[in-house]
């Protein structure tokens, strides 16, 4: 037993030593860089969790935004990114985007996405649209994603509210009203249309786009800032606003290459021709009232101007380029379609011979009892518009929270009144897709946007520019169908990203007639 015992007690002290013992200093050191790593990798586990669940509580309230009732259904796509992709997406028809029809499809005419960062209820309810309008400076204000914001300036006409902007819309419309309309604008109109028809029946062919685009530019610059394209400071002009409309409407992507970089260097450098001249003409106190320009520095040296010298800048671009280029962009796919459908053509030309039958002299202008009593020419220049679509959405914001059509449009959040989903319904207008004028007949003149038709905007801005846009398409046609006929030489092909542009042109060949 003994030895037993004494074999069980050398074991017990070869095991557990019964006296302190001193350890090896390595030993002891990467045991504790063993176990600080081990933290370290710890705390970065805890770290990267913490992220993951911050990101999806981010992306959780991103997809379900908090509101005081029920939103709109719809999806308002990844973080950020929302459905920005999708909503750029080329379209090659004139149908409704693929983007808005789908959704429409889905959720109903009035649904939420979100576009550049901003969430939207983009409504294709005429009764809603309406209601949007109308309601201005109450519940809503105009408004634009910030990226349009920066193409047209920060203080341009569009996203000045109450009494700046009545201000502004009174000082256009001493240019663009009616009575300047008769007295000056019409002879004006009707002079450079045949002059342009005429200069282009001279060659091969014409790029319908760019021809139209230069005529209206050249006449409306002129009137706005005095415009001369023989002018050193002024011949690049018209080029910088060709630079800036390519990358309108595109994704808003500023680096070098990009539409949206050539954008912003067309604006960039048309706004320093703006500038030049207008530091030219401040330094002249003495100096007449010539064009629009002149008026708009009158206004500027008054003791207590309304305006600033940003906003009178970014209100002579934003003039500069609506005055010539949705008009170019509605008169050529207005010359597409008359070039597809010849008994419109037919019916145009008998309106227009019997005018110049009744004159005195039938190489004399267009006067405006002329231009009253083109009833048919009224209804193509409606349908053209109506098929054409410049807009593709109208934005507006919700100042409160609005209660509408049993949603809630939650405080900030934008709306995209939808102009194509209404004008290609088939519920309001039958074969949507036809052009025909004749659909228009005993209807009456729409002076203002409605329910049914908003192609020139609605509510305190429809459009100041409408009246003269509508000269400029019945001048054009009147000289067009009585002097020519014409064929397709080349392109033709549209496409929308939203905006409509022609990426192959739209190339004619003019014939004179006896």
């Amino acid at each position: 037993m003994q030895p037993y015992l004494q074999l069980a007690s050398l074991r017990l002290a070869t095991t557990i030593p019964l006296a302190p013992r001193l350890y090896d200093a390595n030993l002891l050191a990467a045991s504790g860089a063993a176990m600080a790593s081990s933290m370290a990798y710890i705390a970065l586990l805890c770290a990267a969790l913490a992220a993951v669940v911050a990101l999806l509580r981010w992306a959780y309230r991103w997809s379900h935004p908090r509101s005081n009732g029920r939103l709109p259904p719809g999806s308002l796509g990844l973080p950020v990114i929302g459905e920005t992709l999708q909503f750029f997406a080329p379209n090659p028809t004139c149908d409704l985007s693929p983007f808005v029809k789908e959704r429409i499809k889905r959720y109903g005419s009035i649904f939420k996405t979100s576009v550049v960062g901003r969430p939207v209820v983009v409504s294709a309810d005429p009764e809603m649209n309406y209601y949007v309008f109308q309601q201005e400076g109450k519940l809503f204000e105009s408004w634009y994603p910030d990226t349009f914001t920066e193409i047209f300036g920060r203080d341009n006409v569009g996203s000045l509210h109450g009494f700046m902007y009545k201000y502004l819309k009174t000082l256009v419309l001493r240019l663009y009203g009616q009575e300047n309309l008769k007295s000056v604008l019409l002879a004006e109109t009707d002079a450079a249309c045949r002059g342009s028809l005429a200069s282009w029946a001279s060659q091969p062919s014409v790029e319908l786009k760019e021809g139209i685009s230069t005529m209206i530019f050249d006449l409306t610059a002129k009137k706005l800032i005095g415009y001369d394209p023989s002018k050193p400071s002024q011949v690049n002009l018209r080029k910088n606003f060709g630079a800036f409309i390519r990358g309108l409407i595109s994704f808003p992507l500023n680096i070098p290459g990009t539409a949206y970089h050539e954008c912003m260097e067309g604006r960039k450098n048309a706004m320093k021709v703006l500038r030049g001249m207008m530091k030219e003409r401040m330094a002249e106190p003495e100096r007449p009232c010539e064009d629009f320009f002149d008026h708009v520095i009158q206004e500027l040296r008054r003791e207590k101007p309304l305006l600033t010298e940003t906003i009178a800048l970014d209100l002579m671009f934003v003039l500069l380029f609506a005055s010539f280029e949705t008009t170019a962009l509605a008169l050529t796919i207005g010359v597409k379609l008359l070039t597809e459908n010849p008994k419109v053509v037919d019916a145009l030309r008998e309106e227009h011979e019997a005018i110049i039958r009744n004159r005195k002299d039938p190489n004399s202008g267009v006067t405006w009892a002329e231009y009253k009593s083109m009833t048919f020419t009224s209804q193509v220049i409606m349908e053209i518009v109506r098929l054409a679509n410049i807009v593709p959405g109208i934005f507006r914001k919700a100042l409160q929270d609005v209660e509408i059509k049993g949603y809630t449009i939650p405080a900030g959040w934008g709306i995209m009144v939808c102009p194509p989903a209404v004008h290609l319904n088939p519920e309001i207008y039958e074969d949507p897709l036809a052009f025909n004028p004749w659909r228009w007949q005993g209807k009456p003149e729409i002076t203002g946007g409605t329910k049914h038709f908003m192609a020139f905007g609605g509510g305190l801005r429809f459009c100041v520019g409408t009246d003269l846009s509508k000269v400029l398409m019945a001048t054009f046609i009147h000289a067009l169908v009585t002097k020519y006929s014409w064929r397709t030489v080349k392109g033709g092909n549209i496409v929308r990203t939203p905006g409509l542009s022609f990426p192959d042109g739209f190339h004619i060949q003019l014939f004179p007639k006896n």
